[in-house]
């Protein structure tokens, strides 16, 4: 098994933080909305938020404005 370079471990972790963010996200609109199978597939795949991002902007149509309320 090869180590990590030095220099990709702030790139994990930015990746990690990223993808908690809109995952966060993403499952709080999803449970308020009352989506189960939507915050089920959210909450099992891990898409670096590729897939929160879809859901947010195009299933719930989300505002910019309105993703922190």
């Amino acid at each position: 098994m090869y180590p990590i370079p030095d220099y990709m471990v702030p790139i994990i972790i930015a990746a990690v933080i990223w993808s908690t963010v809109w995952k966060a996200m993403a499952l709080w609109h999803a449970a308020k909305k009352g989506n189960k199978i939507w915050f089920i597939i959210l909450l099992l795949v891990n898409s670096l938020g590729a897939l929160e991002a879809f859901y947010l902007f195009y299933v719930e149509k989300v505002k910019t404005n309105k993703l922190f309320k």
